[in-house]
């Protein structure tokens, strides 16, 4: 490899050489090794790797947030199921979780990264984590309620009663009848209520997230 003079513009001998100085002025030369493949510049100019790229989300603080939010909203889905006035607080909660989430995780990291992607991966998580928490405290107070306070029966009347009127609006063959009042049914029509408001819940905190993040955008 041939290079030249930067003083005088002169041929100067191969890099291998040895030779520092131009042969024609006599000016001191410099030679800087090049980078190797997928070396970046920095880690030739200084001898050190560059350091790696900050987080977007300092997650340890978000999933403190999502499960103070969390366990909040369980608290109060298990005594709306006692208290008919706290089902509106519960509903409330649930929709503003990400919301209330994202203003926990600014005011615990004033100078973090805030946008619309940070804000919907955010609700992301505070939407698993609430959908979680419910589950586990819903199947915890159905159990108390069934086998220790056997206090289900309203319950078990008005879903035989939503059985009975879809009955009557679509008569089916008595074994298909059997297998509808079965108890198996009944815990499969529950499932697949869950699952649907588990869905909504996770597609409302992640677009309330991203919402939230657009409108607090902050840049670290």
């Amino acid at each position: 490899m041939h290079a030249f003079c930067h003083r005088c513009g002169g041929d100067l001998a191969a890099e291998s050489s040895g030779t520092v100085f131009c042969p024609h002025c006599g000016a001191p030369q410099i030679y800087l090794p090049e980078a190797a493949e997928g070396e970046s510049a920095d880690a030739v100019s200084t001898g050190v790797a560059p350091p790696p790229p900050p987080q977007q989300v300092d997650w340890r603080a978000a999933i403190v947030c999502a499960m103070l939010v969390a366990l909040v909203g369980a608290l109060l889905s298990a005594l709306s199921t006692r208290l008919a006035a706290v089902s509106f607080i519960s509903w409330m909660w649930t929709l503003s979780a990400s919301v209330i989430a994202l203003g926990l995780y600014q005011r615990r990291r004033p100078q973090a990264q805030m946008d619309a992607m940070v804000g919907a991966r955010i609700g992301v998580l505070v939407g698993v984590t609430l959908i979680t928490a419910v589950a586990v405290t819903m199947a915890v107070a159905g159990l108390v309620a069934r086998y220790h306070l056997h206090a289900m029966a309203a319950f078990d009347a008005e879903l035989r009663a939503q059985i009975d009127k879809a009955a009557m609006a679509s008569p089916q063959p008595a074994e298909v009848m059997r297998y509808i009042y079965s108890p198996e049914f009944k815990a499969g029509i529950m499932l697949a209520g869950f699952s649907m408001l588990a869905g909504f819940i996770l597609i409302l905190s992640t677009v309330g997230g991203a919402v939230s993040g657009l409108l607090r955008t902050r840049r670290s």
